[in-house]
């Protein structure tokens, strides 16, 4: 949260409400825990790299060469991997 004081959990408050807490991350919210009111940790929401929208979602941008899963590209896989 932009310009916000992130909330301060001691250790075992963190762990009676971790749920809570990720909740709350998952809103956007940064944690941070501390041990005897020294800060240790923040939890923070993970930011995805890439947005799938379900299967085929590379449809239309994705471009296969002919033969890309032909036996012989398969065996140069699989040599390249010393499989």
């Amino acid at each position: 949260m932009v310009g916000n004081a992130a909330e301060q959990f001691n250790i075992h408050d963190a762990k009676t409400n971790l749920s809570r807490i990720i909740e709350r991350v998952e809103q956007g919210e940064e944690i941070v825990i501390s041990r005897a009111g020294t800060p240790v940790a923040k939890v923070v929401p993970l930011t995805r790299r890439v947005n799938r929208t379900g299967r085929g979602s590379l449809r239309g941008r994705l471009e296969l060469s002919p033969g890309w899963d032909s036996p012989e590209t398969n065996a140069e896989i699989a040599r390249d991997f010393d499989a």
